[in-house]
């Protein structure tokens, strides 16, 4: 009988040690292997966004879902798409669950998905609402 019981908490610790690999979403067209070196886009500056105050990303000021945006130093949270200095934080996927949207080039459009994957609901950013209302997860 302990035999049986020990199984279950070994299985559970082998989930627990193994460590979460930083994400990323395949496909993303803003991201590209050049001449070896790793070149990345970032969404441009929209008009709105650019007279705003941004809300840095450790002030405790953000409400909504965080962006998950690929940048030179590698996967990030930001508080905007744009991913605008002092926005962004070292992405903490795989250790805290939170609300998140994927940024995403694709062709000439930019993107929010709701999961790490293309084929999930993604809506173009810079369309005319109702289509460019995003639906964000808890991941």
């Amino acid at each position: 009988m302990k035999r049986l019981s020990i199984i279950p908490l070994a299985l559970a610790g082998a989930f627990l040690a193994t460590p979460a690999l930083a994400q990323y979403v395949k496909g993303n067209e803003a991201v590209r292997q050049a001449a070896g070196a790793r070149q990345v886009e970032t969404p441009p500056l929209l008009p709105s966004v650019n007279r705003t105050r941004p809300c840095p990303a450790e002030a405790g000021c953000h409400p909504g879902p965080w962006y998950m945006v690929e940048t030179v130093e590698g996967l990030r949270e930001c508080t905007e798409p744009t991913a605008r200095p002092g926005t962004c934080r070292p992405s903490s996927y795989g250790h805290r669950k939170l609300s998140r949207l994927w940024i995403v080039k694709r062709g000439a459009t930019w993107q929010w998905c709701q999961y790490p994957d293309l084929g999930s609901q993604c809506v173009d950013m810079h369309a005319r609402p109702p289509a460019n209302l995003p639906v964000s997860a808890v991941q």
